[in-house]
C-alpha cells in the first residue's frame, strides 16, 4: 500500500500530524470521502435512526457541538432526541445513567476530556459499578460517553490532555480510541450498541485533517481486538488514537535504514487485546509504546508490565516507551512536550541496537 493510501490526503499545514488510514478489510466498500468529525456524525445519525431509544445530549450539542459533530441531529431527530444540557459534566452523566438504566441508549457528550473530571464519580462509582452491584438485575449498558480528546496545537493546559489511562484503572467500562474516519465511525456504532458503558475518546487534531473514503451503510468494527496495520520482524510498535500516525512515519524512516517494524493500533483500551501484542513481541523480540499522555502511570506501563511478565524470555531488549512528559501539558512549549517522529525514532534505534 503506497504512502498516499496509507496518510489519506493531507489538508492543513501541519506537517506533523498526517491524516493516518486505515486498511481494515471488514470495511474495505468504497464510500465517500470523509473528515474524523463527518464520520462521527454520519455514525450518530446511524445509531438515531436505527434505534429510537437512542438520545444525544451535551453542552451544545443542538446546534451541532464545538467540533460540529452533531451537526443536523436535531433538526433530523427532533429536540426531544438531541438536546442540550447545562453546563454540568456530573449532570450529563447522572442523567445519562439514569436514561440508560431505563433501557435506552445515552449518547453524552463531554465537551472536552479535559472537562470529564467533574463527572468522573458518576463514571467510576455509579456507570462502572451499576450492573455489579445488583448481580446483574439491572444495569446502564447503552451509556456512551463521547470525549475529545489529545494534543490540538494550540490547546494548552485545559484542552489537550489524555485521561484516558484514569479510567483504564475501573473495571465495568470499556475505553476506545479510534485513529482514522473509518476508524472512529464503525467503532462508535459498536460502542453506542454494545452492552456495557463504554468511554470514547475522539482524537480532535484528526477531526478535520485526517481524511478517507468510509462507507456510507451501517457498519460496526470489533471492540477489544487490535489491528496490525504494518507488519515487520525487528520491533513491536503499539498505540492508538492520533499517535498512530507519528509512528507510521517514524517507522517508514527507520525503514530506511533497514529497520522492520510492526504497528499495532490497540483501538480498545479496556479489555484490551493481549494476544495479538504477545503475538508480535515473540516474533519481533522488541516492544515500543508510545502516547500523548504522561509517561509515569500512563497506560503504557501496564501494557509494558503485561507484556514483560508473558514475554520475559523472548525479550531482546527493555521494553521502550516514548511519550509527553510529566508535566502538566504546556502552550508554548507543546512541540517540546509531544511524543515526536525523532523521539519515537531515537527510541526504535536504540531499542534494536540494544
Amino acid at each position: 500500500m503506497g504512502i498516499r493510501r496509507r496518510f489519506g490526503r493531507l489538508i492543513t499545514n501541519w506537517v506533523d500530524r498526517k491524516p493516518f488510514s486505515t486498511s481494515s478489510a471488514i470495511v474495505e466498500q468504497t464510500g465517500k470521502p470523509l473528515n474524523l468529525y463527518s464520520a462521527i456524525n454520519q455514525a450518530l445519525h446511524i445509531a438515531l435512526e436505527t434505534d429510537p431509544r437512542t438520545y444525544v445530549f451535551g453542552e451544545d450539542v443542538g446546534f451541532g457541538g464545538v467540533f460540529r459533530c452533531t451537526t443536523g441531529l436535531a433538526d433530523r431527530f427532533g429536540k426531544k432526541r438531541v438536546f442540550n444540557t447545562p453546563l454540568c459534566e456530573q449532570g450529563i452523566l447522572g442523567f445519562g445513567i439514569g436514561l440508560a438504566a431505563m433501557g435506552n441508549r445515552a449518547v453524552a457528550e463531554i465537551q472536552f476530556a479535559d472537562y470529564i473530571f467533574p463527572a468522573f464519580d458518576q463514571i467510576v462509582n455509579e456507570a462502572a459499578k451499576f450492573r455489579y452491584r445488583s448481580g446483574n438485575q439491572f444495569n446502564c449498558g447503552g451509556l456512551t460517553i463521547r470525549a475529545p480528546y489529545g494534543a490540538v496545537g494550540h490547546g494548552g493546559h485545559y484542552h489537550s490532555q489524555s485521561p484516558e489511562a484514569f479510567f483504564c484503572h475501573v473495571p465495568g467500562i470499556k475505553v476506545v480510541i479510534p485513529r482514522s474516519p473509518r476508524q472512529a465511525k464503525g467503532l462508535l456504532l459498536s460502542c453506542i450498541r454494545d452492552p456495557n458503558p463504554v468511554v470514547f475518546f475522539e482524537p480532535k487534531w484528526l477531526y478535520r485533517l485526517s481524511v478517507e473514503e468510509v462507507a456510507e451503510h451501517d457498519f460496526m468494527l470489533p471492540l477489544s481486538e487490535a489491528e496490525v496495520i504494518r507488519e515487520g520482524n525487528d520491533i513491536t510498535l503499539v498505540g492508538w488514537g492520533a499517535q498512530l500516525s507519528i509512528m507510521e512515519q517514524a517507522c517508514l524512516e527507520a525503514e530506511k535504514d533497514g529497520i522492520s517494524c510492526e504497528l499495532i493500533d490497540l483501538r480498545t483500551l479496556i479489555p484490551w487485546d493481549k494476544d495479538t501484542v504477545e503475538a508480535s513481541v515473540r516474533k519481533t523480540g522488541r516492544l515500543l509504546i508510545s502516547h500523548e499522555a504522561p509517561v509515569t502511570g500512563g497506560f503504557g506501563a501496564e501494557i509494558s508490565a503485561s507484556i514483560v511478565e508473558s514475554c520475559f524470555l523472548k525479550l531482546e531488549a527493555p521494553v521502550s516507551r516514548v511519550c509527553g512528559l510529566d508535566t502538566p501539558f504546556p502552550l508554548v512549549f507543546e512541540p517540546f512536550y509531544m511524543p515526536t517522529k525523532n523521539k519515537i525514532l531515537d527510541a526504535i534505534k536504540a531499542t534494536v541496537n540494544y
